[in-house]
């Protein structure tokens, strides 16, 4: 498959752009992945709940077969605009799969729509304010 040029355009710039500080978190990742997981300093509560979810993955997770990536989504069911946000956690889930590594659904973007905040006190900080 081949990129759009603009795409591709666009993509080399973010990444001369984003050289040195793309080098240093990869440094940063590739010490990590060295010290290896070290589960051992969870509680067993805290160590059940980081899996006690996951149906399918459950096993994988707690015995360490592979990575486990974190999916983060600005999903919520109160956007509309968001919806079709929804299936990407599942579709992105099985792609892991597919490669011997799982995902989980770690939520923290917050999430807002110009649409709700029209009108109100801090809609500046709306990602498409003024789009």
């Amino acid at each position: 498959m081949t990129l759009h040029p603009k795409v591709a355009e666009v993509t080399q710039r973010i990444a001369t752009r984003s050289k040195d500080s793309r080098a240093a978190y990869l440094a940063r990742m590739a010490r990590q992945r060295e010290g290896g997981v070290n589960r051992a300093t969870l509680s067993c509560g805290n160590l059940a709940h980081g899996f006690a979810a996951m149906e399918a993955d459950k096993d994988n997770i707690k015995n360490i077969r592979g990575p486990n990536i974190g999916i983060v989504t600005a999903y919520n069911d109160m956007l509309s605009a968001h919806q079709p946000f929804a299936r990407y956690p599942e579709i992105i889930k099985v792609a892991l799969r597919e490669v011997g590594a799982t995902g989980q659904v770690a939520g923290g973007v917050p999430a807002m729509c110009d649409g709700v905040t029209q009108g109100q006190a801090g809609m500046e900080l709306s990602c498409s304010a003024g789009t």
